[in-house]
């Protein structure tokens, strides 16, 4: 099957950037000696996430327990839900499935913790659990230093729970002015981690897993010593952010495939691909900040700047002719949320599909 022979919009992937990308992250997580547990939030398909533990991965990440109920059910055994489980109705669903894989889940305060204990206290295995810190993201997470370590506590205490360590997610570092802003908040939040770490374990303590990761951190800042784990989601096939940081678009392997539809005026260009197809996500500000509501392949200088529900408009270049008909590539300004947006990716080497994956945890955000 030719690329020409799908119909659009659709997902692609250029397999031989992608395998790029993910060997970049194995080999750098391996010469730092720590463990790679990949977000897989970002693809939402078991047969990545499949590669990724082939390559060297030591589970996997996913943010919602309705992407570990597919991951398992796919083969995948070894799981991070890296976010707060809430309600009755949420913990049933994840003690039934704590029976069939390894687990651990994410807390940021006792609430959760007691209902964690009454739900997995009459369990044959405890259930893993790392504390959630805020190092700067201001999202979820307790402070690092004393409010982590009463929180460990009651953790430590708790029937059928087993503490497993603290982990952050360095969100923040999307909105950094620069790439040496990207490095300095990598490295205060790793310190954090690692002096938190250091008093839980002065009071006794275990902290088998310090785990840290956000892809613009990991593209180009240095892992430091004590560090167990990181969780990159989006290096997989980064995207127009992420290429804003790098300053190249050649390791971006997603793309979404459209056509030219309508051809209004000789400056007005309109694909065939609209909110729908890419979802109209942007970043406003930083060293990952995006323009438009993605870039033409090829043509980093291209964007698109304005989607309704289905459609896409650019601004035709001078001299440069696009036919209704055309086919064009659109580099996403953030793969994850377009990845949800479809139900197979079309992995493509040389022209050609090698492969058609099944986005099985599409929509799976309960």
């Amino acid at each position: 099957m030719r690329v020409e022979d799908i119909d659009t919009p659709a997902l692609l992937v250029d397999v031989a950037i992608m395998e790029e990308n993910l060997r970049w992250m194995q080999a750098k997580a391996d010469r730092a000696g720590v463990k790679l547990r990949p977000h897989t939030k970002t693809h939402r398909t078991p047969a990545l996430a499949r590669r990724q533990v082939e390559l060297g991965a030591h589970g996997i990440t996913v943010a919602k327990l309705g992407e570990a109920e597919v991951m398992v059910e796919a083969g995948l055994s070894d799981i991070f839900i890296a976010n707060e489980i809430v309600g009755p109705l949420k913990l049933t669903r994840l003690r039934r499935l704590a029976r069939r894989a390894r687990l651990a889940v994410a807390v940021d305060s006792p609430v959760q913790v007691h209902a964690l204990a009454e739900t997995f206290a009459s369990e044959a295995e405890p259930l893993d659990v790392l504390i959630d810190v805020d190092t700067g993201d201001a999202r979820t997470g307790v402070q690092p230093g004393q409010p982590v370590l009463e929180l460990a506590r009651l953790v430590s205490a708790a029937p059928g729970l087993r503490l497993r360590g603290i982990y952050t997610h360095e969100g923040h570092s999307y909105g950094a002015p620069d790439v040496a802003a990207v490095q300095a908040v990598f490295r205060r939040s790793q310190e954090d981690m690692l002096a938190t770490a250091a008093l839980l374990r002065q009071h006794g303590l275990p902290v088998e897993e310090i785990s840290v990761g956000a892809t613009p951190a990991l593209l180009v800042a240095d892992i430091l010593p004590g560090i167990t784990e990181i969780r990159p989601g989006t290096y997989i096939f980064l995207d127009a952010a992420q290429a804003n940081l790098l300053g190249t678009y050649a390791r971006c392997a997603l793309t979404v495939l459209t056509t030219v539809t309508s051809r209004p005026t000789p400056e007005r260009v309109v694909l065939d691909a609209g909110v729908k197809a890419l979802t109209a996500f942007v970043r406003g500000a930083g060293v990952c900040q995006t323009h438009g509501y993605g870039v033409l392949k090829g043509l980093p200088h291209l964007h698109l700047e304005k989607l309704s529900d289905e459609h896409g408009v650019f601004t035709a270049l001078p001299g440069r002719a696009w036919a209704i008909g055309d086919r064009v590539e659109i580099i996403p300004n953030h793969a994850c949320p377009t990845c949800n947006l479809y139900d197979r990716i079309y992995g493509v080497r040389d022209g050609r599909v090698v492969n058609a994956w099944p986005i099985l945890a599409r929509g799976e955000s309960r």
